[in-house]
């Protein structure tokens, strides 16, 4: 399974984060996986993952250092949360919706 490389920190919701120094602006990573002989909780994980890896590589490529104000938004209904993700899941496939600014903070 892929994994995110720990070059870009992530911050959920209201979440505290060190200072900003540049915002490089906002996106939306929307992510579906085949839900197919998997548990809702087994695909929203995966799909969870893929989705934070998809915000990952746009930070990389912004050179950004990190990801905050990271939000649920499915159908742009907005959920703010920093223990807990939204994801629908199905019998054929799941999905979530991440939110988040792109932003290079201070090294603490």
């Amino acid at each position: 399974a892929e994994a995110t490389q720990g070059t870009v920190k992530f911050f959920f919701g209201d979440q505290q984060y060190p200072q900003v120094l540049e915002r490089m602006g906002s996106d939306t990573s929307n992510r579906k996986t085949n839900a197919f002989g998997k548990s809702d909780a087994t695909a929203c994980n995966w799909v969870f993952l893929g989705a934070l890896i998809s915000l990952e590589k746009r930070a990389q490529e912004l050179g950004a250092n990190a990801v905050i104000n990271i939000v649920s938004n499915y159908d742009n209904n907005v959920m703010s949360s920093p223990t807990d993700y939204e994801c629908h899941a199905g019998a054929i496939l799941a999905g979530v919706a991440l939110k988040g600014d792109f932003v290079k903070i201070a090294d603490h």
